[in-house]
């Protein structure tokens, strides 16, 4: 009968076949050791955690746990001017490669907003009081649906 190896007692079979051990409270404080605990999948909603051993080492080794979400991004992501469908570059390389913020910039310079400055202004002064879009669309004669426009386009602007 297998015996425990810090106070000698008979171990139960069942616990023997993977403990040599009892379960006595200074035997399981001086043998027991804690379990490595990985992260594999994090999304919005839940995260996923396995217990780190071999065949999770050798999963995690093979790609299976890769965040899904990289193969969108990055340089790897862009086909090369052989692989258009068209067999030609759709556009010259620095034209793809222009800067986020020029491109943004670009498209700012590119559309016209429907409402002045001093109607923004008030907007915004008026929404700062706490002025529902309805109310602030009656004091300044335009309709809720553009007031609410000015509004986020501040809040993306970083204005509010």
């Amino acid at each position: 009968m297998p015996k425990c190896v810090t106070c000698g007692r008979d171990l139960h079979p069942e616990r023997a076949q993977k403990y040599d051990y009892c379960m006595a409270r200074e035997c399981q404080e001086k043998n027991a050791k804690g379990l490595t605990m990985v992260a594999v999948g994090v999304n919005k909603s839940a995260e996923q955690y396995m217990i780190l051993d071999e065949r999770t080492r050798e999963e995690l080794a093979s790609g299976r746990y890769h965040d899904q979400r990289r193969g969108s991004f990055g340089p790897a992501a862009r086909p090369s001017p052989a692989m258009t469908t068209t067999g030609a570059a759709s556009e010259p390389e620095p034209a793809r490669r222009q800067a986020p913020l020029a491109r943004r910039q670009a498209s700012r310079k590119a559309t016209r907003r429907p409402w002045s400055k001093s109607q923004e202004k008030l907007a915004l002064l008026y929404n700062e009081q706490r002025l529902r879009p309805e109310e602030i669309a009656q004091k300044l004669g335009l309709s809720p649906y553009l007031v609410t426009q000015i509004i986020l386009a501040s809040r993306n602007q970083g204005k509010l």
